[in-house]
């Protein structure tokens, strides 16, 4: 089992900038996958950016050039430069086991921590 826990978030103005973490703990598989979701009022959740533990990244169309996604050993972070009001969402972390850019039906969630960008 791995636990997940977010931290960072807040409250920003358009153009700032903002880094979340997610800690995990437990045990994970030699191979898997993590990243970041995010969801805004009355919008569905959708994958921002992800890394295999073999270091395969992936970015979302609407994040290239601004968010940078790293992982330390058990930290998972997310850098987000020039934050755009369409940025604004709550930002959760999500694992599997195996490889999967794409992180379709995560085994694991973080409890998720809230981005806003408001001017």
């Amino acid at each position: 089992q791995v636990q997940l826990v977010e931290s960072g978030g807040g409250s920003v103005l358009p153009g700032e900038s903002l880094r979340v973490a997610c800690l995990a703990s437990g045990d994970m598989n030699a191979l898997y996958t993590w990243g970041w979701f995010r969801q805004a009022p009355g919008h569905d959740r959708t994958l921002v950016a992800s890394v295999t533990s073999l270091g395969a990244l992936y970015y979302d169309d609407s994040v290239k050039g601004r968010f940078t996604i790293s992982r330390h050993k058990y930290i998972m972070a997310l850098q987000m430069d020039d934050l755009k009001l369409e940025d604004a969402a709550v930002y959760y972390c999500a694992a599997k086991d195996g490889l999967d850019l794409r992180l379709i039906d995560p085994q694991y969630w973080g409890q998720g921590t809230q981005v806003t960008v408001s001017s």
